[in-house]
């Protein structure tokens, strides 16, 4: 038997305002999300976005088609229910950071990693008065507590629908300094990523490309840049 699949039942997607928030209608009716809760969003422009992604489905509805309509459900669905320890798993990434540990070898790969990453530690030093240890090679490095400390608060500070944002732009950089930069204006979203794959590139560069890592590569990169539009959407950008 071929699997059921949901079809488009509506004409119109519109946008409106109502407790607080904004919600998508569709021919009238409100969306909600996979959970049954209401899809009440923080902007007017994330609402567009998300009600653009609905008018454009033809035929067969394509989740696959519909980022923000998946990031908004998931801040709802998943986020805001466990908003703590969501904070809490960012905030730790900062014990390990990517931007911390520089190649042993060669030089002049470190050089690399040393010019594109001590400007952002710089700045966390500056924005968030949290000064990293950074080591040699991958073992282990012990964090200032008053750095984490600081690092966690402003995880904790992200509202919501702004932390799924995050949650990416931390994941898969592998930093949540750089992460951080990323939200707070400091470094645009394609330069944080090529800056965040020094390593990779390096390699790349040195032996060649592998077809299949470059379209896990490729499909990583879309996320990280929807994952900055999303955060943008939901302070309204």
């Amino acid at each position: 038997m071929s699997e059921w699949k949901a079809k488009r039942f509506w004409k119109a997607a519109d946008v409106d305002e109502a407790g607080g928030g904004f919600r998508v209608l569709l021919d009238g009716r409100p969306v909600r999300t996979p959970l049954k809760a209401p899809l009440s969003l923080p902007t007017r422009e994330m609402a567009e976005a998300v009600a653009r992604e609905w008018d454009a489905q033809e035929g067969e509805i394509n989740p696959a088609a519909m980022p923000v309509t998946r990031s908004a459900n998931a801040a709802i669905d998943k986020v805001t229910a466990q908003h703590g320890e969501v904070a809490a798993m960012l905030a730790g990434y900062a014990e390990t950071d990517h931007l911390c540990h520089r190649a042993e070898a060669p030089e002049a790969l470190r050089d690399q990693q040393n010019k594109a990453w001590d400007p952002v530690l710089d700045w966390a030093i500056a924005r968030f008065e949290a000064p990293l240890t950074v080591v040699s090679g991958v073992l282990p490095a012990t964090q200032p507590e008053v750095s984490l400390a600081n690092l966690s608060k402003a995880v904790h500070a992200y509202a919501p629908f702004s932390l799924t944002g995050l949650h990416d732009l931390v994941t898969l950089s592998g930093s949540l300094v750089l992460g951080l930069s990323v939200a707070e204006g400091e470094t645009r979203p394609e330069t944080a990523w090529e800056v965040s794959r020094i390593d990779e590139s390096w390699q790349i560069a040195q032996w060649g490309a592998d077809a299949e890592a470059e379209k896990m590569a490729a499909h990583k990169r879309a996320a990280f840049l929807h994952a900055a539009r999303f955060l943008g959407l939901s302070r309204g950008a």
